[in-house]
Formats: structure tokens, sequence, C-alpha cells
């Protein structure tokens, strides 16, 4: 019997003034059916195994039915685009339904991605295609894998209504949860528009809401800037340590919480290239893959700027000149990890840049790398030089590596055996990541009407970090055309 009504739902973010948003109900689309739904994360936001069949859920989660709980809304906010600000920015396709507790006391929107017109489409048509609804869906879902901040996806449903992109595709619909999605641009726009009230009443709901700790503090905005400033740079020290690329860094998809948000054109690395840009739109390079962390610190500043009338400058400098360091700290937390290194050295840094020199040196491919590294204590090193085209300084550097292992201690001061260090390697170190071509053989197939690739892949990138032998072929090095592959931000 499904219970799901019954479920503590609420509308905070509707109480705020209508200044912050825009009532709207979802346009539906024709034919709408499930072929997605994300069992575990329905289960933590309470939702039995029968909710998945409910006729009753899919219409309001769709919006073909309204229902009672939900207050569908359109958030208002502005942005900084490739650098450049814009004011006309708000949830052009998305809607907030409702905020729903989960089975841990934490709150998550449910929002619908793909809902129709809404007053801030702009030339947009409010809608989502499949092929980008699979892509979200199942990055989301790796990230969450991997252990890194992200909104998660609760559920896809495809439709028989065409929207036209470069070409005719089926519209899609993505129930998306998170825990917020407040955005640097919320902030930006009140203070661009002048809304001074507005902005103080954000921040103040924003300290409630997430930081209820800092209500007390002497100065709380301040205090939440800091928290910001640090779960931003935490969140991008994850994305460079597993060799992610967002694509689109705009401060409009930058999270006040510092969890992944908005995935456009993005890719994981495949072969090892600083440099890589992901995203064909972005001629400049501007949120190239080694250019996220400055491009992170960028928009941080955009939003100092923005809660400048509630921070005093001192404040607000002090609190972003910690910005490097706390991603530097976070940085090299991941990386010693991924190398099984648990004392910090001295000469650690001379370690570390001889192993970026040489994978970028020899175009080495990034995951494989860390895996096979994780492995030597099985598979030995040779596996490991293999992946280099110069054997010699592969051979070189890893002496100088292994040679450093030597010198780490357990608990009880004896040497550290390699078993255990690759034990704890291969718990960071993913076998299996979501490489733009096996996103692109799901989709081809869901353009056909088969979703067993979706579902295959979200169930395998849901444990990334495991030996999963029957699917070793998801590992392997992607072919010459799923290599280095270029994703519009259209959807």
């Amino acid at each position: 019997m499904s219970n799901w009504t019954t479920l503590p739902f609420s509308t905070r973010f509707s109480e705020l003034p209508n200044d912050f948003y825009t009532l709207v109900s979802p346009t539906p689309l024709e034919n709408t059916h499930w072929v997605a739904w994300n069992q575990p994360l329905a289960e933590q936001l309470g939702f039995t195994s029968d909710d998945a069949q409910s006729a009753e859920l899919k219409a309001a989660l769709s919006g073909e039915a309204s229902f009672s709980a939900f207050k569908p809304l359109a958030m208002k906010y502005a942005g900084h685009q490739f650098g450049v600000y814009n004011p006309d920015l708000g949830d052009g396709r998305g809607l907030l339904l409702a905020e729903l507790t989960d089975r841990y006391g934490d709150v998550y929107d449910l929002h619908l991605k793909g809902a129709g017109l809404t007053p801030y489409s702009r030339m947009g048509d409010g809608r989502a295609v499949l092929r980008s609804t699979i892509r979200e869906y199942l990055c989301s879902e790796a990230m969450a894998g991997l252990g890194i901040p992200t909104t998660r996806a609760l559920g896809m449903l495809v439709s028989e209504t065409p929207v036209y992109r470069e070409r005719i595709e089926p519209g899609a619909l993505l129930v998306r949860a998170a825990q917020s999605h407040i955005r640097f641009g919320h902030f930006e726009h009140f203070f661009y528009t002048n809304q001074m009230e507005n902005l103080q009443l954000l921040a103040d709901k924003a300290i409630e809401w997430y930081w209820p700790h800092l209500s007390g503090d002497e100065k709380p905005y301040a205090a939440m800037f800091e928290c910001i400033v640090d779960s931003t740079a935490r969140m991008i020290a994850l994305w460079q340590a597993v060799g992610f690329a967002h694509g689109v860094m705009n401060t409009d998809n930058m999270s006040i919480l510092g969890q992944t948000f908005d995935y456009g054109p993005f890719a994981f690395l495949d072969d090892y290239e600083t440099g890589f840009i992901c995203n064909h739109s972005d001629y400049q390079g501007r949120y190239a893959f080694d250019q996220q962390p400055r491009v992170a610190l960028w928009n941080l500043s955009a939003l100092a700027h923005a809660l400048s009338p509630l921070i005093e400058r001192d404040d607000l400098e002090r609190i972003l000149s910690q910005y490097e360091s706390a991603l530097s700290r976070h940085f090299s937390a991941q990386m010693r990890s991924k190398l099984g290194l648990i004392r910090s050295l001295h000469e650690d840094g001379k370690l570390f840049n001889g192993m970026f020199e040489l994978l970028s040196q020899n175009h080495t491919d990034y995951t494989r790398f860390f895996r096979a590294l994780s492995c030597i204590d099985q598979a030995g090193r040779q596996p490991v030089i293999d992946l280099f085209i110069d054997r010699q300084a592969a051979a070189s550097w890893l002496a100088l590596y292994i040679a450093r292992c030597e010198l780490e201690r357990d608990g009880e001061g004896q040497p550290l055996s390699a078993e255990l260090r690759c034990q704890a390697m291969r718990k960071v170190n993913p076998k299996y990541i979501l490489r733009n071509y096996l996103a692109q053989i799901a989709i081809q197939k869901a353009e056909q009407g088969d979703f067993s690739e979706v579902a295959h892949l979200a169930l395998l990138l849901s444990a990334p970090f495991d030996e999963q032998p029957q699917h070793d072929s998801y590992a392997n090095l992607p072919p010459s055309w799923g290599k280095k592959m270029a994703i519009s931000c259209s959807s």
C-alpha cells in the first residue's frame, strides 16, 4: 500500500516574499513513463518500493496532476556567465516542487527539471531532452558513488513530446533531490537590484536552514561565508583529485553548500591533460580542467562582493585569503590518500610534481594510472609502467614512489605492508568512472527505447571502487572515437 502522501513534505521556500520566486504550474509532457527510479535514494527519502509503481506519485512528480503538499515555483536569481554579469536568470525550465525531510532528519528539495516555460525561460522552451537528462542522472549518481558532494537524481521520465534542439529529440524530465538549490547567483540578484532587505533575509534563512550553529556567532554572515569558502574549496579539491571537469562554472551554477550542481558539458579525464576543455562553447578555455581552482576563487570573490552590505571588507578579504590554503589542504589530503601516504614529508612535493609531469608528458589515462598503482600488491609494477610511452621514466618514478611508501609506519610503528596500503588505496581510487563514451552508448540505446544500459551504468557507478570482474570492460581505455568528447550546453 502506497504511503507517500503522508511523507513530511514542506514548502518553506515558498514562504519567502514573492521577489524570491514565481509560482508556476508544470506544463505536462505527453505520455510520460518512468525509465529510471533511484530506489536507494527513494528509500532514504521515505518512499516505499510500492511507491515507484504508483500512478498518483508519477502524476504528482511529473506535473500531470496537482498535489496539495506541493507548491511549484521557479526561483529567481542572477549570475556571472563566462565572467559577464547576466541579470535575467532564474529557473528557466525547472521548478521546486517541495521540500522533504529524509529518514536522517535532513531536508531535501524535490525539483522537477524540464517542467516547461517559466518567466525566466528567456528564449528557451523550458524543456529538457532525453540526452542531457540521462547525462545528469548518471553523473550525479556517479559523483555520489565517488563520495563527492552533489545533487542527486530520484528518477527520470521520458515522453512522446518532441523537443527541438540541433535535431528533434524526445522530451524528458528529471526529478532532482538537493539539500539546497540556493546558488551564488541568488545573492547577486538581490545585491545588484539593491534589494538589501531581501539580501539579508536570504542570508538569515540560509543560516537558519543550513548552518543553525552560526546563529549565535558574533559575525554570523562572515561565519556563513567562511563555511561557503571552505566547502567550495573542498568540492574543487575533490573534482581535481578524481579528474572531473564541470565545464560551465558560472556563478549561477555554484551551490552555497559546495555541492556539484547542474551537470551540462561535464567530463572525467581520460588522458591526463591539464588544459582539457570539455565544453565546446568554451572558446577561451575559461573553464578548462586546470582553471577550475582559479575560477572557483573568482566566483567566491563575486559572491563576496554581493555580500559586502552584510560583511565588513576586512572580513571578506580575510576569508577569501583562506581559500587557497583550504584548497591545498583538501587536495593534498586527497592525493595522499590516492597514493597511500599517511605522513607528510618535505620531499613529497617533488614526488607529486614528478608524477603529474610524467602523466602529462605521456598522456596517460588518469583513472587507470591510480587504479593500477593501487593494485601493485597483486599485479606488480609492470601494469603501471605499461601505461606510459616512456617506460624508463615511469619505472624510475615508480621506484622513488615505492621507496617513499616504505617509510610509512602503522599505528605500532612497524613498516606498513604493501597489502594494507593498497587495500586503502583501492577504496579511494575508482575502477569505474562515467566516461563520456559510456554515457553516449547509453544515450544511443535509450533513444531506441532500450534503457537497460542506463540502469546498468547507474548500478555499476554506485560502487565505483569495487572489483566487479564481470564488468571489467567498463574499466577499459576508451576507444579513439570516445576520447576527449566535447559536449555542448544544449539540452
